[in-house]
This record gives structure tokens, sequence and C-alpha cells, in this order.
């Protein structure tokens, strides 16, 4: 089936806000959804979802991508009722040759009300320069492996943490917000196991320096719902559950479920890309991130508020992948237009 054929056979406005919506099952009829109210399941009234694609979705790609491409598909994703999308990262084109254009980007986009647009500035000379091309939120991105932070950002983590209170400082000054990564919270493509204890020492020093909330990331997809749960325990003994996000990668097809262990403990920040787009270029073996219009679907069956249309997020994810010439890695897209490519 067609975008357009599926658009005219949907009527409705697919969003986790209409109650009794209509759902695209697999065999491809649609049916009356009734939705609970989620307090009484105890799980969170609202998610907020960051949607990282722009940015981790697109770094690892090997072929640049045209700079109207990346703006075009951040044009998209404002229309979606997404309240946050990451736009770029304003490191060294050197590292990252994918975001070298990223102050092009920054200054081409266009910005809707009530949509945050933030950048990753791993020191003062990107927050600068990130500045200065009219970003108003940051994120700093520290890791709990030292391996991984020296290979990730070329330092320790200590020395990571200095660089970042560098940033926070600077941002506090001009009010600016700045949320902060931590990568590796579940596993280390080069150490192994990462405990749960050095996820939330990490995560206290970026909340105590001023990162409004903490975002821990499955970097490599290793993480199951045992050590999600696990390594929450040990960071919510430390901050606030209302400062954190989750960040999973689908390598080994956890991530859904890791999601759904996280907000069954009050998480309420999921991030996720488009199209499932992303890796890491300093993990080898990290698929993408976990498909946004994945999340999406999953929330709206258990009744939760995200604010997102659904198709119009797959409408952006059709047109990224059809520019990158590659298949979506979203198994609702799959599913829904039942096509290789979605054409």
């Amino acid at each position: 089936m067609s975008l357009e054929s599926w658009n005219v056979y949907f009527s409705v406005n697919i969003s986790s806000s209409t109650f009794d919506q209509c759902i695209l099952l697999c065999c491809g009829k649609v049916v009356a959804q009734h939705n609970w109210e989620s307090q009484a399941s105890g799980l969170p009234e609202y998610i907020k979802i960051v949607e990282v694609g722009p940015r981790d979705g697109l770094q690892n790609e090997k072929v640049i991508v045209p700079t109207d491409t990346k703006i075009e598909l951040i044009n998209r994703l404002s229309k979606t009722g997404l309240p946050a999308i990451e736009v770029t990262s304003f490191v060294s084109s050197k590292w990252v040759p994918q975001m070298a254009d990223h102050k092009e980007v920054m200054r081409g986009i266009e910005r809707h009300p009530g949509v945050q647009y933030p950048v990753l500035t791993p020191n003062l000379k990107g927050f600068h320069s990130a500045i200065a091309a009219g970003a108003t939120e940051v994120s700093v991105f520290g890791a709990a492996s030292e391996s991984f932070s020296k290979m990730n950002i070329n330092c320790s983590i200590e020395e990571s943490i200095e660089k970042f209170e560098e940033v926070a400082k600077s941002a506090r000054n001009m009010n600016i917000p700045v949320r902060g990564y931590v990568s590796c919270a579940l596993g280390c493509p080069y150490e192994g196991d990462i405990t749960p204890a050095k996820v939330a020492e990490v995560s206290k020093r970026l909340y105590s320096m001023g990162c409004y909330e903490i975002s821990l990331g499955d970097t490599i997809g290793v993480g199951t719902p045992g050590s999600m749960k696990r390594m929450l325990e040990a960071v919510m003994k430390e901050i606030p559950l209302s400062a954190l996000a989750v960040h999973c990668h689908d390598t080994y097809g956890q991530a859904l479920a890791n999601i759904l262990t996280a907000i069954q403990m009050g998480v309420a920040v999921v991030d996720s890309s488009v199209a499932g787009l992303g890796g890491c270029p300093y993990a080898k073996g990290a698929t993408g991130n976990v498909a946004t219009e994945d999340v999406i679907y999953m929330l709206n069956g258990l009744g939760i508020n995200t604010g997102v249309n659904l198709y119009t997020v797959m409408e952006a994810g059709n047109f990224i992948c059809t520019a990158l010439n590659k298949k979506t890695n979203s198994k609702v897209a799959q599913a829904s237009f039942n096509t290789g490519t979605i054409k």
C-alpha cells in the first residue's frame, strides 16, 4: 500500500492523544482500540520523545548527506508534533565528517514554536560555535567507560567532566539549557559490562554541574530489561527520576523491551531515531537507534500521550530512506507499507 493510499485509508490523526483511536493490524484491517487511562496502569501519562535522527541517526552514514537533505528532514520532523529534535553536532569535521556542515544546518532549519532544537557540543569551542549559529540548547556527551570516552571524545572521563563543566558554566551564564548523555550505560564495546554504580557516578556529576536531563545510552544495544532495571535503580538513588531519559539502540532487538521497562519504572523521556537510523563511529557492531515510529506505536497501544503524529513521522522516515537509498529499520513502517524501501 502506498503512502498516499494509506493516508486516504486512515482518516484519523494517528496520535497517542486520541482515545478509541484506530490502528493498523498486520492483517490490514482497521479496528477500534480502546485506550485505558495510563494512571490506572501505573505508567506515565505523557512521554516526551527526543528525536535524534538528524544527528545520531546520520552521523554514521558513510556517504556525506547533502546539507539541504538534512535541513528538509528536520523541517519535516518539526511538523510531526515532536517536542525535541537533535539537529547536529558541533564537533571537529576531522572526527565526524558527516557533521561538518553543522553551522549551515543550524542556520537553515525552520524553527517551530514549542520545539526544542538541541545540538551536541563536546567542549567550550564547540559551545561558542553552536551559540553563534543560533543554538538555544546544547548537550554534552560523556561515557561510563574509560575506554569508550578516550575513543569517542579523545579524553578520560575525568578530563571530559572538566570540559563539560566549562560548557555548563558558560551555558548557565547565558541561560542556555544543557542536557547530558552517558554512553555505554549497559555495556561497552571495549570493556564489556559496565557496573551500574559507574553509570550512577557519571550521571550524578553531570546532573550536579547543571544538566537538566541525563540521557542514559545503551550505545551498543546489549542491554536487557534486567540490566536496564538494575542500572536505573542505581542511578535513581543519585538523581531525580524526573531528570532521566533512556537512549536505546536495537542491536540485539531489546530496545522496545528496555524502554518499556524504563517507563514502568517512571522514566518519561525516550530518545529515538526516525526510521531507526544510526550507529556509532566508535562502537563497532552497534546498529541503529530504536525507531521513533516503533516507539510511538507501542506508546499509542499503551494509551500514553506523546503528542506525535505517527503517520507524519513515517513520511519523514520515507523521505530520508529514499534520499539514502536504504531500507527503513522501523518494523511499523515495514509492516504498514509492506515493501522494502518505502515508496
